[in-house]
């Protein structure tokens, strides 16, 4: 298990990704900065997770996916079931207004720095 600096448990950040490369960079990415990643590779898989996982505090999820769901509507689907989960959404098409994005939500476009990365994570770890 990791801990802050303060003595709390690191959150769990599930990612939500289709691209497998991509998932599989960020998730290491995030386990680098000594966080514990799950994977999902659609919105439907990542409510299946959300459904059994109470640990989940972060979601990062691509906002452009196939399946029945997209990123913006599994955001809205978080929000419904699990408020206190934080959301970072991703993209290399899409840009979001703020009006567009949740409440605690972030938006990072696509190629992200690591850095900017774990700062938007850290940003809901404290």
């Amino acid at each position: 298990m990791q801990y802050t600096p303060e003595g709390r448990l690191k959150p769990v950040v599930l990612v939500v990704e289709d691209e497998f490369l991509v998932r599989m960079h960020t998730a290491s990415v995030i386990e680098a900065a000594g966080y514990n990643v799950i994977e999902a590779t659609d919105a439907d898989d990542a409510i299946s997770i959300l459904e059994t996982r109470k640990d989940i505090r972060i979601v990062l999820t691509d906002i452009e996916m196939p399946g029945s769901m997209d990123g913006l509507k599994l955001a809205h689907a978080i929000r419904h079931r699990w408020p206190p989960i934080e959301l970072i959404f991703t993209s290399g098409r899409h840009r979001l207004d703020a009006h567009q994005i949740p409440v605690r939500g972030q938006f990072l476009a696509k190629p992200y720095d690591a850095d900017v990365l774990i700062a938007a994570i850290r940003e809901f770890s404290y």
